[in-house]
């Protein structure tokens, strides 16, 4: 059955029995699942326990080459850079600056005024200025300030509030302060005798002060500029080089070492298990969220049970393979699950399960998530590519797109890597190629035999089945080549009519062609397998005897079915091609023996067994088999009288209640109609009436070419 016809069948109440069992289901699948992420062998490393501080009792060695980035090394390295930063001051402030010129303007002012006073004696005034706050001045420069002249006392006034707003203007920190005060004679003018330029330094010397400050905001980004700026640094270790040797005491390094080359086995504490529990929940929930909104899915609990119990074997064996291992994780087929999901079960619901497939089973690797990626878009692409797999062809094109999507996450996460080495990326795109051809090949061959087991119709047996060499379509063409034909010409008209309304036109096509196999029994008996003229066996038969001989050929059918091992879905076309239809000539028959008296005829003689049609697909089949041998009988002159006949074939089979048990709709039975008038137009149109000729006309034109000779060369 197609996923169209999954999805659009009505959801049937579930019973209590069915609840508890996909309850016990979905709650097994997930202890398993967590079972499988706790697991020894699924957590294993290496049987060495260590920690910082141990002492090697043994050399250990590296099993094989190995470029990682050391996390141990990088953090060193950022470290260094950081602590190699200088202390970073801010710039000078300006309101220090003017600040200290405010202060030296008021020593000054205090000055003119002292120098002004005329009540003062000299020793008075003297001992005014060395009490001046601010600036320290000597009895000495006290003295030679007061004997200076206005003009110069002018001259030194000026100048030492150019000199000290020049000198603020730089950058002085407060470890630089005497340096900046000793840099105070230079910047004094030279016009200046060496008396009044001491004494403009000694004045501006005590007003320098600090005007830039450390900023630890901007030291701290400084630093961790500095540490971005360093590159990680990537360890190397060639196969059998010394790790650790035996005495040494393990440090960080070491330790990161062994855990690189997975040589440490963690300690199992329950945050691991419950971790492990925490995803397999999350990944489940979202799994049965999914088949919430999606309850047509539930409705074969044997497929279902199949594609969970694959789901499970491939955790399993996933979990104990890839652990621990380089190539292996991309050499896994986990895409092989999906595809098989979509092929047995439903497209969607595969790629929903193999992203919780994909998730699981790289949880706690070293490279976790791109692996999950590369699962995950392997077995996306391969589903999408691999459509409904009409063709062998479609897995191996499936296998295609799983190689090309692995390759491409490869080399998106692999490439950038300064660790990567262009022999090791080659090594994995190699293995994504082999997971690839894996994949389809793994999903045709447990296919066959696990829909062989399970009763399952896969694309690769209806392939199968269409051959003409297959040994029952060989014993129809033998024994009822007239059948065959028929059955060819159904299998036309049903498949164009699928392929309309969105039906399985692949199923159809070979239900159709196997859905009469049991006339190849007893072939004598059906009108396309006479020879015309010939006696027709019916004529000695009651009408019952006649109808259970035509009747018999769907339990005949089933038989045959049976012994060539043919899937129950199509043996499902042989019960319900014609459900609980009666046929109609031999009922006619009886009838007009029985003089036309209803209640002396046994209706029941005369019906089929059924069941009624139960999927489009068988529908289809009933229909095109009505409506072919109608106009076989009938023969119609024109398009109106065809298309007449097909609507009455439908309607007939519709107001019976032989289509009550399929999902086709008004809508789909009126495409279904056009298609059949198209299909029955080709093969049963008119033909021309040639007029008769006489012999002398005939054998002229026997004697002309059939072909008009070329031209002479010239």
């Amino acid at each position: 059955m197609s996923e169209k016809a999954k999805l659009q069948r009505k959801p049937q109440r579930w019973s209590t029995r069915k609840r508890v069992f996909l309850w016990t289901l979905w709650t097994a699948c997930l202890l398993i699942s967590v079972a499988a992420l706790v697991m020894p062998f699924s957590t294993r490393q290496a049987s060495l326990r260590a920690q910082v501080g141990d002492v090697a009792s043994q050399d250990i060695v590296a099993p094989r080459t190995l470029n990682y980035q050391s996390a141990v090394f990088t953090e060193r390295d950022r470290r260094e850079a950081a602590d190699a930063v200088a202390p970073v001051y801010g710039a000078p402030d300006a309101n220090v600056a003017r600040q200290q010129l405010e202060q030296l303007r008021s020593a000054v002012e205090f000055i003119d005024s002292v120098r002004a006073d005329t009540y003062a004696t000299l020793e008075q005034k003297i001992g005014d200025l060395t009490a001046l706050q601010n600036v320290t001045l000597g009895r000495e420069s006290a003295q030679a300030i007061l004997l200076l002249s206005d003009s110069a006392w002018q001259n030194v006034r000026q100048e030492a509030i150019v000199v000290l707003e020049q000198i603020m203007r730089s950058s002085i920190r407060q470890n630089r302060l005497d340096e900046a005060r000793r840099s105070v004679p230079a910047l004094v003018s030279l016009s200046l005798p060496q008396d009044q330029a001491t004494l403009v330094a000694e004045m501006v010397a005590a007003f320098v002060a600090p005007n830039s400050f450390y900023s630890e905001a901007m030291t701290q980004a400084a630093r961790d500029e500095a540490a971005a700026a360093v590159p990680p640094a990537v360890r190397t270790f060639v196969t059998n080089e010394i790790i650790v040797s035996r005495g040494q005491v393990l440090n960080e390094a070491d330790l990161e070492a062994l855990q690189q080359f997975g040589l440490v086995q963690p300690e199992t504490g329950w945050r691991n298990y419950v971790g492990a529990a925490m995803l397999a929940l999350v990944a489940f929930a979202l799994s049965a969220l999914f088949l919430r909104f999606r309850p047509q899915l539930l409705d074969n609990i044997r497929e279902l049970t199949l594609v969970a119990t694959l789901f499970v074997a491939f955790l399993l064996v996933a979990r104990f393979v890839i652990v621990d291992r380089t190539v292996m994780p991309y050499l896994f087929p986990v895409a092989g699950f999906a595809l098989l999901a979509a092929t047995l079960y439903s497209s969607q619901a595969a790629l929903v399960f193999s992203l919780v497939l994909s998730v699981l089973a790289a949880y706690n690797l070293p490279n976790a998530f791109d692996l999950t990626l590369y699962y995950f878009f392997g077995s996306l692409f391969g589903v999408l590519f691999l459509k409904r797999a009409q063709r062998v062809m479609a897995y191996f094109w499936a296998g295609a797109a799983v190689m090309l999507a692995g390759a491409a996450v490869l080399v998106a996460y692999r490439l950038p890597l300064a660790s990567t080495d262009i022999i090791g990326l080659l090594t994995l795109l190699g293995a994504s190629g082999l997971n690839g051809f894996f994949s389809a090949s793994l999903t045709i061959v447990l296919q066959l035999f696990l829909a062989q087991w399970l009763g399952l119709t896969t694309t690769v047996q209806l392939m199968e089945l269409a051959r003409p060499d297959h040994p029952l379509l060989q014993f129809i063409m033998r024994h009822a080549p007239g059948t065959y034909q028929h059955s060819l010409l159904i299998a036309n008209l049903s498949e164009q009519a699928a392929e309309a309304i969105g039906a399985d036109a692949l199923l159809t096509r070979i239900g159709s062609l196997y859905h009469d196999a049991g006339k190849a029994r007893q072939p004598h008996y059906f009108i396309e397998n006479q020879v015309t003229g010939a006696h027709n066996p019916h004529e000695d038969l009651t009408p019952q005897e006649s109808a259970q001989r035509i009747i018999r050929h769907v339990p005949d059918g089933v038989e045959l079915a049976h012994k060539h091992r043919l899937p129950q879905r199509i043996i499902d076309f042989i019960k319900e091609h014609h459900g609980t239809l009666v046929t109609r000539y031999q009922y006619a028959r009886a009838l007009e023996a029985a003089g036309g008296d209803e209640t002396q005829v046994n209706q029941d003689d005369f019906r089929y067994d059924g069941p009624r049609p139960q999927s489009r697909e068988t529908a289809l089949v009933m229909l095109a088999d009505g409506c072919e041998a109608r106009t076989r009988a009938e023969r119609p002159k024109t398009d109106e009288e065809l298309a007449a006949l097909v609507k009455s074939v439908i309607d007939s089979r519709l107001n019976t209640g032989q289509l009550d048990d399929t999902a086709l709709t008004m809508r789909d039975l009126a495409v279904v109609g056009d298609t059949f008038v198209t299909g029955l137009r080709g093969v049963y149109h008119p033909r021309l009436v040639y007029p008769d000729l006489d012999e002398k006309t005939l054998n002229a034109l026997d004697a002309q070419p059939a072909l008009k000779s070329f031209p002479p060369k010239r």
